[in-house]
Protein backbone atom coordinates (compact mmCIF):
# COMPACT_ATOMS: atom_id res chain seq x y z
CA UNK A 1 0.00 0.00 0.00
CA UNK A 2 3.47 5.12 -4.84
CA UNK A 3 3.96 8.31 -7.90
CA UNK A 4 4.62 10.65 -10.47
CA UNK A 5 1.23 11.52 -10.69
CA UNK A 6 2.51 14.77 -10.81
CA UNK A 7 1.20 16.15 -14.28
CA UNK A 8 -2.15 14.20 -13.63
CA UNK A 9 -2.48 14.61 -9.93
CA UNK A 10 -1.13 18.04 -9.56
CA UNK A 11 -2.74 19.10 -12.37
CA UNK A 12 -5.19 17.80 -9.75
CA UNK A 13 -3.55 17.62 -6.55
CA UNK A 14 -2.04 15.34 -3.79
CA UNK A 15 -1.38 11.71 -4.49
CA UNK A 16 -0.65 9.32 -1.45
CA UNK A 17 0.43 6.29 -0.83
CA UNK A 18 2.72 4.48 -3.71
CA UNK A 19 5.92 5.21 -5.34
CA UNK A 20 6.34 5.16 -9.45
CA UNK A 21 7.41 3.50 -12.06
CA UNK A 22 10.81 4.86 -12.30
CA UNK A 23 12.76 1.40 -12.69
CA UNK A 24 14.47 2.91 -16.27
CA UNK A 25 16.05 5.52 -14.37
CA UNK A 26 17.64 3.26 -11.35
CA UNK A 27 21.41 3.88 -11.20
CA UNK A 28 23.23 0.87 -9.90
CA UNK A 29 23.06 2.39 -6.00
CA UNK A 30 19.56 1.88 -5.94
CA UNK A 31 19.62 -1.91 -4.66
CA UNK A 32 16.34 -1.68 -3.71
CA UNK A 33 13.93 1.21 -5.14
CA UNK A 34 10.52 1.08 -4.53
CA UNK A 35 7.90 2.11 -7.26
CA UNK A 36 5.37 5.28 -7.71
CA UNK A 37 4.34 6.73 -4.99
CA UNK A 38 0.90 8.52 -4.53
CA UNK A 39 1.32 11.81 -3.05
CA UNK A 40 3.92 12.63 -6.12
CA UNK A 41 0.55 11.61 -8.15
CA UNK A 42 -1.48 14.24 -6.17
CA UNK A 43 1.08 16.80 -7.13
CA UNK A 44 2.21 18.93 -9.66
CA UNK A 45 6.23 20.14 -10.49
CA UNK A 46 6.11 24.28 -9.52
CA UNK A 47 9.99 24.43 -8.71
CA UNK A 48 13.43 22.35 -8.44
CA UNK A 49 15.19 21.80 -5.48
CA UNK A 50 18.00 23.73 -5.97
CA UNK A 51 15.31 26.87 -6.10
CA UNK A 52 15.56 29.64 -3.40
CA UNK A 53 12.37 29.59 -0.88
CA UNK A 54 12.32 32.77 0.42
CA UNK A 55 10.86 33.01 3.88
CA UNK A 56 7.83 35.28 3.22
CA UNK A 57 4.10 34.20 3.24
CA UNK A 58 2.88 31.78 0.57
CA UNK A 59 1.78 33.27 -2.57
CA UNK A 60 -2.23 34.13 -2.76
CA UNK A 61 -2.81 31.18 -5.08
CA UNK A 62 -1.40 28.57 -2.58
CA UNK A 63 -4.32 26.60 -0.67
CA UNK A 64 -2.51 26.27 2.81
CA UNK A 65 0.69 27.91 4.13
CA UNK A 66 2.68 24.31 3.87
CA UNK A 67 2.72 20.43 3.52
CA UNK A 68 4.12 18.36 6.01
CA UNK A 69 4.30 14.13 4.96
CA UNK A 70 4.86 11.76 7.38
CA UNK A 71 5.02 7.80 5.97
CA UNK A 72 6.52 4.89 4.54
CA UNK A 73 7.41 4.06 0.81
CA UNK A 74 4.01 5.56 -0.75
CA UNK A 75 5.22 9.00 0.26
CA UNK A 76 9.07 8.92 1.17
CA UNK A 77 11.14 11.95 -1.87
CA UNK A 78 14.31 10.79 -1.13
CA UNK A 79 14.83 10.49 3.08
CA UNK A 80 16.40 6.99 2.98
CA UNK A 81 19.27 7.79 0.86
CA UNK A 82 20.66 9.08 3.52
CA UNK A 83 20.53 5.96 5.51
CA UNK A 84 22.17 2.57 5.02
CA UNK A 85 19.28 0.35 3.59
CA UNK A 86 17.98 -1.55 0.78
CA UNK A 87 14.43 0.25 0.86
CA UNK A 88 14.52 3.16 -0.75
CA UNK A 89 11.81 5.71 -2.83
CA UNK A 90 13.88 8.07 -4.62
CA UNK A 91 10.68 10.44 -5.92
CA UNK A 92 12.08 13.41 -7.19
CA UNK A 93 10.34 16.01 -5.29
CA UNK A 94 6.85 18.01 -6.14
CA UNK A 95 4.86 20.51 -4.64
CA UNK A 96 1.00 19.51 -4.61
CA UNK A 97 -1.44 21.77 -6.25
CA UNK A 98 -1.97 23.47 -3.49
CA UNK A 99 0.13 25.86 -4.92
CA UNK A 100 3.19 25.25 -3.21
CA UNK A 101 6.90 24.98 -4.23
CA UNK A 102 9.00 21.72 -3.97
CA UNK A 103 8.50 19.86 -0.45
CA UNK A 104 12.17 18.56 0.65
CA UNK A 105 12.64 15.19 2.77
CA UNK A 106 13.98 16.52 6.44
CA UNK A 107 17.50 14.75 5.83
CA UNK A 108 17.43 16.28 2.58
CA UNK A 109 17.41 20.39 3.50
CA UNK A 110 19.84 22.14 5.63
CA UNK A 111 17.69 23.01 8.68
CA UNK A 112 17.14 26.47 7.43
CA UNK A 113 13.69 27.98 8.45
CA UNK A 114 13.54 29.21 4.76
CA UNK A 115 13.68 25.61 3.51
CA UNK A 116 10.78 24.00 5.49
CA UNK A 117 8.34 27.06 5.80
CA UNK A 118 6.09 25.56 2.65
CA UNK A 119 6.51 22.40 4.45
CA UNK A 120 8.69 18.94 5.17
CA UNK A 121 8.66 15.36 3.80
CA UNK A 122 9.68 13.25 6.99
CA UNK A 123 8.74 10.33 5.41
CA UNK A 124 11.03 7.04 4.84
CA UNK A 125 10.41 3.82 2.96
CA UNK A 126 10.33 0.64 5.61
CA UNK A 127 8.15 2.43 7.97
CA UNK A 128 5.84 1.30 10.22
CA UNK A 129 3.43 1.97 13.19
CA UNK A 130 5.72 -0.30 15.43
CA UNK A 131 9.58 0.69 15.76
CA UNK A 132 11.49 -2.05 14.01
CA UNK A 133 8.88 -3.24 11.24
CA UNK A 134 10.95 -3.07 8.46
CA UNK A 135 13.69 -2.99 10.21
CA UNK A 136 15.00 -6.58 7.73
CA UNK A 137 15.53 -3.87 5.10
CA UNK A 138 18.10 -1.44 6.71
CA UNK A 139 18.02 2.05 8.39
CA UNK A 140 14.50 3.84 8.38
CA UNK A 141 13.05 6.60 10.08
CA UNK A 142 10.20 5.02 12.24
CA UNK A 143 6.36 6.89 12.48
CA UNK A 144 7.45 8.20 16.68
CA UNK A 145 10.92 9.38 15.29
CA UNK A 146 9.05 11.33 12.08
CA UNK A 147 6.73 12.90 14.51
CA UNK A 148 10.02 13.63 16.96
CA UNK A 149 11.50 15.27 13.81
CA UNK A 150 8.53 17.59 12.86
CA UNK A 151 8.83 18.47 16.91
CA UNK A 152 11.96 20.15 16.03
CA UNK A 153 11.08 21.44 12.72
CA UNK A 154 8.42 22.89 14.78
CA UNK A 155 10.42 24.58 18.01
CA UNK A 156 12.90 26.19 15.05
CA UNK A 157 9.78 28.11 13.75
CA UNK A 158 8.94 29.45 17.22
CA UNK A 159 12.23 30.37 17.23
CA UNK A 160 12.39 31.90 14.30
CA UNK A 161 8.92 33.83 13.74
CA UNK A 162 7.44 33.65 16.88
CA UNK A 163 4.62 31.52 18.86
CA UNK A 164 1.88 32.89 17.73
CA UNK A 165 2.80 33.26 13.77
CA UNK A 166 4.01 29.29 14.47
CA UNK A 167 1.54 27.94 15.77
CA UNK A 168 -1.03 29.62 12.77
CA UNK A 169 1.34 28.26 10.00
CA UNK A 170 1.50 25.05 11.51
CA UNK A 171 -2.55 25.17 12.45
CA UNK A 172 -3.56 26.09 8.37
CA UNK A 173 -1.19 23.78 6.57
CA UNK A 174 -1.84 20.32 5.41
CA UNK A 175 -0.60 17.09 7.14
CA UNK A 176 -0.94 13.45 5.55
CA UNK A 177 0.01 10.85 6.87
CA UNK A 178 0.53 7.30 4.68
CA UNK A 179 1.92 4.64 7.03
CA UNK A 180 0.85 0.91 8.37
CA UNK A 181 1.78 -1.12 5.49
CA UNK A 182 4.72 -2.21 6.85
CA UNK A 183 3.39 -3.34 9.45
CA UNK A 184 2.24 -6.35 7.90
CA UNK A 185 4.16 -6.72 5.24
CA UNK A 186 7.37 -6.54 7.36
CA UNK A 187 6.07 -7.85 11.13
CA UNK A 188 2.81 -9.62 11.29
CA UNK A 189 2.94 -11.46 8.29
CA UNK A 190 6.25 -12.46 8.75
CA UNK A 191 5.42 -13.45 12.26
CA UNK A 192 8.31 -10.99 13.60
CA UNK A 193 9.04 -11.69 17.48
CA UNK A 194 6.29 -15.02 17.61
CA UNK A 195 3.77 -12.07 17.09
CA UNK A 196 0.76 -14.18 15.90
CA UNK A 197 0.79 -16.06 18.70
CA UNK A 198 0.35 -12.84 20.75
CA UNK A 199 -1.99 -11.49 18.73
CA UNK A 200 -5.08 -12.70 16.60
CA UNK A 201 -5.00 -10.04 13.48
CA UNK A 202 -8.13 -8.05 15.39
CA UNK A 203 -5.96 -7.46 18.28
CA UNK A 204 -3.15 -6.31 16.32
CA UNK A 205 -5.29 -4.33 13.86
CA UNK A 206 -6.28 -2.39 17.30
CA UNK A 207 -3.02 -1.85 18.91
CA UNK A 208 -1.69 -0.08 15.47
CA UNK A 209 -4.99 1.94 15.09
CA UNK A 210 -4.79 2.72 19.12
CA UNK A 211 -1.13 3.88 18.62
CA UNK A 212 -2.05 6.01 15.63
CA UNK A 213 -4.66 7.37 17.51
CA UNK A 214 -2.18 8.56 19.76
CA UNK A 215 0.24 10.23 17.82
CA UNK A 216 -3.06 12.08 15.99
CA UNK A 217 -3.67 13.08 19.29
CA UNK A 218 0.16 14.56 20.02
CA UNK A 219 0.11 16.34 16.57
CA UNK A 220 -3.35 17.62 17.74
CA UNK A 221 -1.07 18.71 20.80
CA UNK A 222 1.65 20.43 18.26
CA UNK A 223 -1.73 22.49 17.08
CA UNK A 224 -1.96 20.25 13.97
CA UNK A 225 -5.45 21.10 12.57
CA UNK A 226 -6.10 19.90 9.10
CA UNK A 227 -4.91 16.32 8.76
CA UNK A 228 -5.33 13.49 5.52
CA UNK A 229 -5.10 10.00 7.31
CA UNK A 230 -4.43 7.08 4.21
CA UNK A 231 -6.01 3.69 4.71
CA UNK A 232 -4.05 0.79 3.57
CA UNK A 233 -3.90 -1.05 0.05
CA UNK A 234 -5.65 -4.36 -0.84
CA UNK A 235 -1.39 -5.99 -0.03
CA UNK A 236 -3.67 -9.71 -0.43
CA UNK A 237 -3.78 -8.96 -4.68
CA UNK A 238 -0.41 -8.20 -4.54
CA UNK A 239 1.98 -9.95 -6.55
CA UNK A 240 4.12 -11.39 -3.70
CA UNK A 241 1.50 -12.74 -1.62
CA UNK A 242 0.00 -14.37 -5.07
CA UNK A 243 3.42 -16.22 -5.83
CA UNK A 244 3.66 -16.71 -1.99
CA UNK A 245 0.82 -18.54 -1.22
CA UNK A 246 0.59 -20.08 -4.91
CA UNK A 247 -2.42 -18.42 -5.77
CA UNK A 248 -5.13 -20.05 -8.77
CA UNK A 249 -5.90 -17.16 -11.57
CA UNK A 250 -4.75 -14.99 -9.69
CA UNK A 251 -7.33 -14.92 -6.41
CA UNK A 252 -6.73 -12.42 -3.74
CA UNK A 253 -5.51 -13.80 -0.96
CA UNK A 254 -8.88 -13.05 1.38
CA UNK A 255 -7.36 -13.74 4.86
CA UNK A 256 -4.48 -10.91 4.57
CA UNK A 257 -7.49 -8.77 2.75
CA UNK A 258 -9.84 -9.29 5.54
CA UNK A 259 -6.84 -7.85 8.08
CA UNK A 260 -6.68 -4.57 5.81
CA UNK A 261 -10.05 -4.32 5.82
CA UNK A 262 -10.78 -4.56 9.59
CA UNK A 263 -7.72 -1.81 10.03
CA UNK A 264 -9.20 0.75 7.83
CA UNK A 265 -12.72 -0.20 9.14
CA UNK A 266 -11.02 0.62 12.65
CA UNK A 267 -9.20 3.71 11.12
CA UNK A 268 -12.48 5.42 9.68
CA UNK A 269 -13.87 4.92 12.98
CA UNK A 270 -11.60 6.10 14.58
CA UNK A 271 -11.35 9.82 12.38
CA UNK A 272 -14.86 9.96 13.38
CA UNK A 273 -14.51 10.00 17.03
CA UNK A 274 -11.41 12.25 16.89
CA UNK A 275 -13.44 14.47 14.93
CA UNK A 276 -15.98 14.92 17.29
CA UNK A 277 -13.37 15.05 20.39
CA UNK A 278 -11.00 17.47 19.05
CA UNK A 279 -11.93 20.61 18.45
CA UNK A 280 -11.52 23.02 15.48
CA UNK A 281 -9.58 19.87 13.67
CA UNK A 282 -10.33 18.90 10.32
CA UNK A 283 -9.34 15.49 9.68
CA UNK A 284 -10.19 12.88 6.91
CA UNK A 285 -9.73 9.18 6.38
CA UNK A 286 -9.39 7.71 3.28
CA UNK A 287 -9.62 4.16 2.05
CA UNK A 288 -6.89 2.65 -0.12
CA UNK A 289 -8.58 -0.66 0.26
CA UNK A 290 -11.83 0.80 -1.75
CA UNK A 291 -10.00 2.98 -4.28
CA UNK A 292 -7.82 0.27 -5.50
CA UNK A 293 -10.61 -2.48 -4.89
CA UNK A 294 -12.21 -0.35 -7.79
CA UNK A 295 -9.33 -0.28 -10.05
CA UNK A 296 -9.19 -3.98 -10.21
CA UNK A 297 -12.57 -4.98 -10.78
CA UNK A 298 -13.37 -2.35 -13.01
CA UNK A 299 -9.46 -2.71 -15.00
CA UNK A 300 -10.78 -2.31 -18.14
CA UNK A 301 -12.83 0.51 -17.91
CA UNK A 302 -9.36 2.23 -16.62
CA UNK A 303 -7.56 1.11 -19.34
CA UNK A 304 -5.67 -1.97 -17.33
CA UNK A 305 -4.69 -5.35 -19.12
CA UNK A 306 -2.94 -7.15 -16.19
CA UNK A 307 -4.30 -6.72 -12.50
CA UNK A 308 -2.07 -9.57 -10.88
CA UNK A 309 1.87 -9.48 -12.27
CA UNK A 310 4.24 -6.88 -11.44
CA UNK A 311 5.90 -4.59 -13.87
CA UNK A 312 9.03 -5.12 -12.16
CA UNK A 313 10.24 -8.54 -10.49
CA UNK A 314 10.81 -12.17 -11.42
CA UNK A 315 9.36 -15.30 -10.61
CA UNK A 316 5.16 -16.07 -11.09
CA UNK A 317 3.89 -13.05 -10.81
CA UNK A 318 6.48 -11.40 -10.49
CA UNK A 319 5.96 -11.55 -7.20
CA UNK A 320 8.97 -13.35 -5.97
CA UNK A 321 12.08 -11.51 -6.04
CA UNK A 322 12.23 -7.57 -5.72
CA UNK A 323 12.79 -4.87 -9.12
CA UNK A 324 16.36 -4.84 -8.29
CA UNK A 325 17.48 -3.51 -12.13
CA UNK A 326 15.83 -1.61 -15.26
CA UNK A 327 16.11 -4.82 -17.15
CA UNK A 328 13.78 -6.30 -14.72
CA UNK A 329 10.84 -3.74 -15.86
CA UNK A 330 8.33 -4.23 -18.22
CA UNK A 331 8.22 -2.04 -21.26
CA UNK A 332 4.26 -0.84 -20.62
CA UNK A 333 3.72 0.11 -17.09
CA UNK A 334 0.92 2.00 -17.71
CA UNK A 335 -1.50 -1.22 -18.52
CA UNK A 336 -0.55 -2.82 -15.05
CA UNK A 337 -1.95 -2.66 -12.05
CA UNK A 338 0.83 -3.44 -9.64
CA UNK A 339 4.49 -2.22 -10.32
CA UNK A 340 6.28 -4.55 -8.25
CA UNK A 341 5.58 -6.32 -5.58
CA UNK A 342 3.87 -4.53 -3.28
CA UNK A 343 3.50 -1.23 -4.78
CA UNK A 344 0.78 0.12 -7.67
CA UNK A 345 1.71 1.81 -11.05
CA UNK A 346 2.14 5.14 -11.41
CA UNK A 347 -1.11 5.13 -13.56
CA UNK A 348 -3.04 3.85 -10.88
CA UNK A 349 -1.63 6.41 -8.26
CA UNK A 350 -2.98 8.98 -10.80
CA UNK A 351 -6.69 7.33 -10.43
CA UNK A 352 -6.29 7.35 -6.76
CA UNK A 353 -5.08 10.86 -6.29
CA UNK A 354 -8.18 11.79 -8.27
CA UNK A 355 -10.53 10.52 -5.90
CA UNK A 356 -8.29 11.73 -2.83
CA UNK A 357 -8.38 15.57 -4.50
CA UNK A 358 -12.64 15.18 -5.50
CA UNK A 359 -13.36 11.52 -5.59
CA UNK A 360 -13.50 11.63 -8.98
CA UNK A 361 -13.92 7.96 -10.23
CA UNK A 362 -14.85 6.57 -6.08
CA UNK A 363 -15.71 8.13 -3.02
CA UNK A 364 -12.68 7.29 -0.78
CA UNK A 365 -12.10 10.23 1.74
CA UNK A 366 -14.29 10.53 4.60
CA UNK A 367 -16.32 12.63 5.65
CA UNK A 368 -14.95 15.00 2.78
CA UNK A 369 -12.30 14.92 0.31
CA UNK A 370 -9.35 17.32 0.20
CA UNK A 371 -10.26 19.57 -2.35
CA UNK A 372 -13.64 20.31 0.30
CA UNK A 373 -10.91 20.57 3.07
CA UNK A 374 -8.75 23.59 1.44
CA UNK A 375 -11.31 25.35 -0.62
CA UNK A 376 -13.04 28.12 1.09
CA UNK A 377 -16.85 27.33 1.77
CA UNK A 378 -19.13 28.70 -0.83
CA UNK A 379 -22.00 30.56 1.16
Amino acid sequence: MALNLLVSLFSILISTIFPQPRALQYSQHDRFAFGPNLIHSIITPTSSPTSSTSISPPQPSSLVPALFIIGDSSVDCGTNNFLATLARADHLPYALRLGLPFVPSYLGQNGNVEDMIHGVNYASAGAGIIFTSGSDLGQHISLLEQIQQFTDTYQQFILSMGEHRAADLISNSVFYLSVGINDYIHYYLRNVSNVQNLYLPWSFNQFLASTIWQQIKNLYDLNVRKLVVMGLAPIGCAPHYLWQYRSENGECIESINDMVREFNFLMRYMIEELGEELPDSNIIFCDMFEGSMDIIKNHENYGFNDTTAACCGLGEYRGWILCLSSQMACSNASTYIWWDQFHPTDAVNAILADNVWNGLHTKMCHPMNLKEMVLPKEN
